[in-house]
């Protein structure tokens, strides 16, 4: 064995033990977090952190399964309406609102796998697949906007069209004395650490199992997969669906965390996002997806006060700079260009 391939298994060794070292120390001052900030930007971490769970579906689906979707969007609006119309009909409690946020993934799951089932089991692949969820998600922003009449309910949720859903009470918990304890502001943000660190977890482990060995696979050479056995439409199913639940939770958490869920959450604009946070941190990159969506989510923020215009402008270089300079994702690129920069300097 050379010494350049020795080097190179030692890097190898090096990654997953770096990346658990840096998750664990972000998990650690994120919990740390609320000590020393105020409520109102414990809000707004919240916020940027709720996009991260719709981020890993994507990065699950098209990084290591190879499916390109514009319809994660699709399934966070679903969700979000779903738990609106689950509370307001059924009210504030323990058992609504957990029976709400509960359904609204359980409805994401199973329009992701009838609408995967249709796609993948009716022969659709590659960029139609992009085309189709875009559709889909189109349509159905369509649909909800034009909703406003008295007569779009569902018992006494109304869907009010354009405007939205509004007033959706946050989830709960049974607190000491009988009271409830009400998941708003630091409750609510350390519930989004605690389902993030879950998820996290167990979508790294799942990706480092059999079913993502095989996942990989049919993402090279499909049709060697299939010649070799693997019945590579029900593994396109799963992963499919587990990025609509994901994508789900986060359309219900959006929906908790502002009190209100509207069409344009489906639109467009909204469905290219992803696609874009996930290019720039490396489709493979489960740990830098939730990085680079996170800042990604609160850069957009910060130049939304200057004009929306901005935001979309500096995120479109940013993704033209990916596509030509750096396909692998811009955290790679960074990391391959200090590593040159220092080789240099030490011939020096």
């Amino acid at each position: 064995m050379t010494t350049t391939s020795l080097n190179l298994s030692a890097a190898k060794q090096r990654t997953p033990s770096t990346t658990r070292l840096a998750a664990l120390l972000i998990l650690v001052g994120a919990l740390a977090l609320p000590l020393v900030v105020d409520s109102a930007m414990i809000g707004d971490f919240s916020y940027f952190l709720l996009w991260t769970f719709c981020a890993i579906g994507l990065a699950a689906m098209w990084g290591h399964g190879g499916i390109l979707s514009f319809g994660q969007t699709a399934f966070f609006g679903l969700a979000g309406y779903t738990y609106g119309v689950m509370t307001l009909n059924f009210g504030d409690g323990v058992l609504s609102t957990w029976s709400g946020l509960i359904m609204a993934l359980l409805v994401a799951a199973t329009v992701a796998a009838a609408l995967g089932y249709l796609m993948f089991y009716g022969g659709v692949t590659g960029i139609f697949i992009g085309i189709v969820t875009l559709s889909f998600t189109l349509v159905l922003e369509t649909f909800m906007s034009q909703t406003a009449g008295p007569q779009w309910a569902i018992g006494s949720a109304r869907l009010n069209g354009f405007n939205g859903m509004s007033g959706m009470p946050p989830l709960s918990l049974p607190w000491f004395g009988g009271e409830l304890l009400t998941l708003e502001g630091n409750a609510f943000y350390y519930l989004i650490i605690l389902l993030l660190a879950g998820v996290y977890w167990a979508v790294r482990r799942l990706l480092r199992s059999n079913f993502g060995l095989t996942l990989a696979s049919i993402r090279e050479n499909p049709r060697r997969a299939e010649m070799l056995g693997i019945d590579i439409r029900r593994y396109q199913l799963l992963v499919f669906v587990l990025g609509g639940v994901l994508s789900g939770l986060s359309g219900a958490l959006y929906t908790l965390w502002g009190s209100y869920i509207t069409p344009s959450s489906m639109g467009l604009t909204a469905a290219a996002m992803p696609v874009i946070w996930v290019a720039t941190a490396g489709r493979k990159n489960i740990f830098g997806t939730l990085v680079i969506t996170a800042l990604l989510v609160w850069l957009s923020q910060w130049l939304a006060i200057y004009g929306s215009e901005y935001a979309m402008i500096l995120l479109g270089a940013i993704l033209l700079f990916v596509v030509l300079a750096a396909p692998n994702g811009l955290l790679p690129w960074l990391a391959e260009r200090i590593t040159r920069w220092s080789k240099k300097g030490e011939s020096l």
